[in-house]
């Protein structure tokens, strides 16, 4: 996997997360890589792409979950470490293989 840059929003609400991703995805050319669930309406979307892409991604990001509700916080990881992906979502932390939404690993 080529290191690219890691970017995450965090919200309060749901409606503010998806707000927030529709913002990152067209604002720059990035992927959307997930969102984690964190409790008490706590809600992380991530986003992937080279520096300047997620830079920006996570601006329009901002901005746009702090019209519709609540902005938590906001940060850019320019070169994460490789074993950062083991805590993204959809990864296995075990494993590091990627692990479909409602199935558990094999143990």
């Amino acid at each position: 996997m080529t290191l690219e840059a890691l970017g995450m929003v965090e919200t309060k609400g749901f409606v503010g997360a998806v707000e927030a991703a529709d913002a990152m995805v067209k604002a720059a050319n990035v992927d959307l890589i997930g969102k984690e669930y964190i409790g008490a309406g706590y809600v992380t979307i991530f986003v992937r792409g080279d520096v300047g892409a997620v830079k920006a991604a996570t601006d329009a990001g901002a901005a746009a979950a702090r019209r519709v509700g609540e902005l938590i916080s906001v940060h850019v990881i320019p070169r994460p470490h490789s074993e950062v992906e083991d805590v993204l979502p959809g990864k296995s932390v075990t494993s590091g293989k990627s692990v479909r939404s409602g199935t558990k690993s094999k143990k």
